[in-house]
């Protein structure tokens, strides 16, 4: 079933932000290929455009899980507290974070969980995770290991 999802998530992507000035875009119209019809007028985009590939392609596995963290966590082969912090950050993506600090912050600082899972994959180098957790980057950049 995941491999549904990752050839989902493959597809082009819907700008958000604009190139020029980077504030929020919205869609001002619509074309219907069949039939050639075009509605003209001023949509905003929906929440969830606005995910990036990997909270998208995290929240399809945790439905997909039916909200059960123990299976996304197996699925995902991450550790509990990534899967936790995951689901925070979507959740703040989503504005659905209320008024906790710490869910807030999640949205906006590196998961140090995550960092440490790829270090253990071999996916990221120990010099990647020590520079994105000082630097507060949430794109470690390329930090393979050599």
């Amino acid at each position: 079933m995941l491999s549904s999802v990752s050839s989902e998530a493959a597809m082009k992507r819907l700008p958000t932000t604009c190139p020029s000035c980077g504030s929020q875009l919205e869609i001002a119209e619509l074309h219907c290929p069949a039939c050639g019809t075009t509605v003209r007028g001023a949509y905003p985009l929906d929440r969830f455009a606005a995910l990036s590939t990997e909270d998208e392609q995290f929240l399809l596995t945790f439905l997909a899980a039916r909200g059960n963290l123990k299976e996304v966590q197996d699925r995902l082969d991450l550790s509990y507290p990534t899967v936790r912090g995951r689901l925070d950050r979507v959740l703040a993506a989503l504005g659905l974070a209320g008024d906790d600090k710490s869910t807030e912050k999640a949205a906006h600082k590196p998961d140090i969980m995550e960092l440490l899972d790829k270090l253990e994959a071999g996916d990221l180098s120990v010099d990647a995770v020590l520079k994105t957790i000082k630097g507060g980057s949430d794109e470690p950049g390329d930090g393979t290991t050599e």
